[in-house]
């Protein structure tokens, strides 16, 4: 099944998602952190018998006290930060990417204690066997296996303590892949380090012999706002560019077919001159986000990662729109290894400004019409009329009790290091609900112009089953009559 299944939060929503190899993180509004997934090395944290998968969302009862801010998951372990400024790791330890000062797993959340000295967290990121957090004065501290280089000490084999990275100058982002990695400065210089095969790195020649420390990648000149690190190739983000570098052979570059493997970074044609707003990568794909919340993919489509329809399994080489979100304004997304189910929100971000470290109000809307959109050209070959361009968005409870339910949205497939995804549903004006944030709400969405259009034919999809996260141990429940989507007549 290639289609997004759902599951409900009971009177909280959905605010950070962080996937892993095969494991899953739900932060809540209310600051509960929800984990389910592979247990296979304890990374869910529930204290529970490892080797034993945990199918349903479940509150990870250690950290009820805490209000958890941040989460990052990476192959077999997860670090979170809570709004108290502390750190926390579970998981797989065998490189020392938990940061505790040793190599033993642990399946229960364990504190980190360097960072109660330093400037709040303001972003996490997991990669493979390693770890990173970015303080919001701009300092990087990394940790876990450098076996290659992948966290910047030089000749160092690993370590279990998280260390400061000598940049020379504040970060403003950071990504982890599976074993390379790459942060961005707050003058928008990009920096990659690792293993430096297949051009992941973006370097020049003379520049890989020492790729165990942080190298500049040079050829991209215009200031860089964020970058994201997959199996073996890297995508990062400008103003006006998305650049793709690295190996392609599934198409995760998006340049085509017959480029498998790009040395230096290279612009994807489909997003030249178009306002995106987030990139991110997984083992062997890509998502992009426009900054009018429309979604592309592109590499490899098994397991239906690419979210474009239930027999449409094959690679894409070019960005390919997700006609099923066009009735959500997606914000952002998150893609680690074969995982379709990787979303992590993280706040949008507007032209030349780059601010990691603040939570997404849930009062804001997004408003867009498919038409606004400039990377919309090749839409006609996309689009399935199966799939309405904006219906309203209802959730119901049939119980007697009125319930505030939240859904959440995930690609069915299971395993790479993280990419993040919150959907803001669009409502249509009705007689019963005339009061909107603003008159822009009100307006219906526009068709697209030209040869694109949208075809209003009701979507025949299966009726997804719904499911209620548990606070504890127990099997949630399955709601026989839950809360259902209205469709559009024709």
């Amino acid at each position: 099944d290639n289609v997004p299944s759902k599951f409900w939060l009971k009177n909280d929503h959905p605010e950070e998602i962080s996937c892993g190899g095969d494991h899953t993180a739900v932060i809540t509004g209310h600051g509960r952190l929800f984990m389910f997934g592979s247990n296979t090395c304890g990374q869910l944290g529930l204290g529970s018998e490892i080797n034993v998968n945990i199918n349903k969302p479940t509150a990870v009862k250690a950290l009820k006290s805490e209000k958890v801010k941040f989460a990052s998951c990476g192959r077999d372990h997860t670090i979170v930060c809570t709004w108290s400024g502390r750190v926390y790791g579970a998981g797989s330890n065998q490189e020392g990417q938990l940061g505790l000062g040793h190599c033993d797993d642990t399946n229960t959340f364990h504190l980190l204690h360097p960072f109660s000295d330093h400037a709040p967290i303001k972003m996490l990121a997991a990669g493979c066997n390693t770890s990173a957090a970015l303080t919001e004065d701009g300092r990087l501290f990394m940790w876990g296996d450098n076996s290659v280089g992948q966290i910047g000490l030089g000749t160092e084999s690993y370590t279990s303590e998280p260390r400061d990275v000598m940049v020379g100058q504040p970060v403003a982002w950071v990504s982890c892949g599976y074993h390379h990695s790459a942060f961005v400065t707050v003058d928008g210089d990009l920096y990659t380090f690792g293993e430096s095969g297949s051009g992941r790195l973006g370097v020049f020649p003379d520049q890989l012999a020492n790729h165990r420390v942080p190298q500049r990648v040079e050829s991209i000149q215009d200031p860089v706002i964020q970058v994201s690190c997959g199996g073996e190739h890297t995508v990062a983000l400008t103003k006006d560019n998305v650049y793709a570098f690295g190996r392609g052979q599934h198409g995760q570059l998006g340049h085509g077919t017959f480029l498998f493997e790009v040395p230096l970074p290279k612009a994807l044609d489909h997003f030249r001159n178009g306002r995106v707003s987030h990139v991110t990568c997984g083992e062997n794909h890509t998502a992009v986000i426009t900054d009018s919340g429309i979604l592309y993919t592109f590499g490899d489509g098994r397991q239906g990662k690419l979210g474009l329809g239930e027999e449409n399994f094959t690679n894409q080489f070019r960005p390919t729109l997700c006609p099923r979100f066009l009735k959500y304004s997606v914000q952002s997304e998150s893609s680690p290894e074969q995982f379709g189910q990787m979303f992590r929100n993280l706040p949008p971000l507007m032209s030349g400004f780059l601010n990691a470290s603040l939570p997404l109000s849930r009062n804001i809307r997004i408003s867009r019409t498919p038409s606004e959109d400039p990377c919309t050209s090749s839409l006609s070959s996309n689009l399935s009329s199966n799939d309405p361009p904006s219906p309203s968005l209802s959730l119901k409870s049939r119980s007697k009790t009125p319930l505030t339910l939240s859904p959440m949205f995930i690609f069915p497939d299971p395993p790479s290091p993280s990419l993040s995804c919150k959907f803001s549903p669009k409502k249509s004006p009705s007689p019963k609900s005339p009061k909107y944030a603003s008159k822009e709400h009100l307006t219906p969405p526009q068709s697209f112009k030209s040869t694109h259009k949208l075809i209003p034919t009701p979507p025949v999809s299966p009726k997804p089953s719904f499911v209620k996260p548990t606070d504890d141990n127990q099997s949630p429940k399955t709601l026989s009559e839950g809360p259902t989507t209205p469709q559009t007549g024709s």
